[in-house]
């Protein structure tokens, strides 16, 4: 799926059957593995709104990537 296929009008509103094919479009990319990230800066819409999309319909959400800071060791 390419950007232009989920991208709607920037700053405009999704409703109804939109919110509910771009939702669907959005968790298939998720499940198949893309990051929130890579959704919101593929469909113009913002890593929070993207996350909410895919929290309020279930969708089971990856714990985070990336090394762990670990504290140094006392002596």
């Amino acid at each position: 799926m390419t950007a232009t296929d989920t991208r709607p009008p920037k700053g405009s509103r999704l409703t109804g059957d939109a919110r509910a094919s771009f939702v669907a479009a959005i968790t298939a990319r998720y499940l198949a593995g893309a990051s929130i990230r890579d959704i919101a800066t593929d469909t113009g819409r913002a890593y929070g709104s993207i996350h909410r999309m895919l929290t309020e319909n279930d969708v089971t959400l990856r714990s985070r990537g990336g090394a762990n800071r670990k504290t140094a060791a006392k002596s």
